[in-house]
């Protein structure tokens, strides 16, 4: 008896203990990120895996030039895709700037310069939808300069919806205990810029080891259905340098990330691994009220569905496959259309990286016979 009681004192006092210490730890990572992260999912022992929702662009209509605007404040604008989106973080890339009024400096009436300012109002429809981090590194976010920036930033952060866009601005999640950043790219000055290649890799190589998990978003690339394919070169559209993304893409996984997300041709490009992160070259359109062209492939497009070790290697995903009826709103598309796309793209454009991709959309690790059937490694 004296000795089970001996027995059941140390049990006792070695998970009051060891509880103790966990508690330490937690408050640890707790002190040290609660003013610079926002916590999306509280942490947990037994949850290594980090899911996230991954759209396109999304411009919700425009009052200018004239107003070109959804019904209801543009409330059910996603209400056909919304249970797809849930995820520890769903992401998308903001095409325009929450404004009023103000003044943009674009030439309109050229017919290829576009202008697009949305009523802040809705960006409440961005939270209800789920969407926690935006990027705002685009062609369009500065449409009505730095005050559109400014409005919409206070916006965004109104909504406790994270963002990164301006250098300096950079997303920073608490995630399930782990650290996950991500950084917006493009190809203007006003952001992170992938054409200034020296600063852009020192950039993600500087920040690698403040986070877990690094998350890279790029708008790049030409665009429409002539730019589906995506190919090691550096690209053009109308005389303007758009940078070569699968030399970004590897360099920039190279340097510390772990995910780059594309954005910018407007039509759903290839994915691939390389060295066992993923690469998601362009995203499409999303939701796009009243003046994008939606006619083909531009239509089409998808929600990528990732899940992420600690570590930040792919494990597994989904292409949610969608259709942009218009004016703009997205639907879940039956005939997914956009999983054979994006399977036949990612085959012929990286034959040794693509991952495999089923007829429902279900993407995993190649295995390694198909690898070497496909002339890899």
């Amino acid at each position: 008896m004296l000795m089970k009681k001996i027995m059941l004192g140390a049990v006792v006092f070695f998970i009051v203990f060891s509880c103790g210490a966990g508690d330490g730890n937690r408050e640890d990572i707790k002190d040290t990120t609660k003013e610079n992260y926002v916590s999306t999912t509280d942490a947990t022992e037994d949850t290594l895996e980090i899911t996230l929702s991954a759209v396109g662009d999304i411009m919700m209509g425009s009052d200018f030039p004239s107003p070109i605007l959804p019904p209801s404040s543009g409330k059910h604008l996603f209400d056909n895709v919304k249970d797809s989106l849930v995820a520890d973080i769903v992401f998308g890339n903001l095409e325009g700037p929450f404004a009023v009024g103000g003044y943009t400096s674009k030439n309109i009436k050229s017919g290829r310069a576009y202008a697009f300012r949305c009523p802040p109002g809705y960006a409440s429809n961005l939270a209800d939808a789920g969407f926690n981090c935006m990027s705002l590194a685009n062609n369009h976010i500065r449409d009505f300069g730095s005050n559109g920036i400014k409005t919409t930033v206070r916006t965004l952060d109104s909504l406790h919806i994270a963002h990164s866009g301006s250098i300096g601005d950079i997303v920073r999640l608490n995630i399930k205990g782990l650290r996950v950043g991500l950084i917006a790219f493009s190809t203007y000055s006003s952001t992170y810029n992938i054409l200034d290649e020296d600063r852009s890799f020192r950039t993600i190589k500087s920040y690698s080891d403040s986070f877990d998990i690094l998350i890279i978003s790029m708008h790049a690339g030409s665009e429409g259905e002539g730019a589906l394919h995506t190919k090691d070169v550096f690209e053009h559209l109308y005389g303007e340098p758009r940078g070569n993304v699968v030399k970004f893409a590897h360099k920039a996984i190279d340097n510390g990330a772990d995910l780059i997300l594309g954005s910018g041709p407007h039509v759903p490009r290839a994915i691939e691994l390389y060295k066992g992160k993923l690469v998601a070259y362009s995203l499409g359109n999303f939701c796009v009220y009243g003046r994008f062209g939606l006619g083909g492939v531009t239509g089409k497009s998808l929600i990528l569905k990732i899940s992420l070790s600690e570590d930040g290697t792919f494990l597994k995903g989904r292409i949610v496959p969608l259709t942009i009826k218009r004016p703009g709103i997205p639907f879940i598309d039956v005939n997914k259309y956009a999983v054979n796309l994006i399977r036949n793209l990612s085959e012929k454009d990286f034959p040794s990286s693509a991952p495999e991709i089923n007829d429902k959309g279900y993407i995993t690790v190649k295995k390694m016979e198909e690898i070497e059937d496909a002339g890899g490694e």
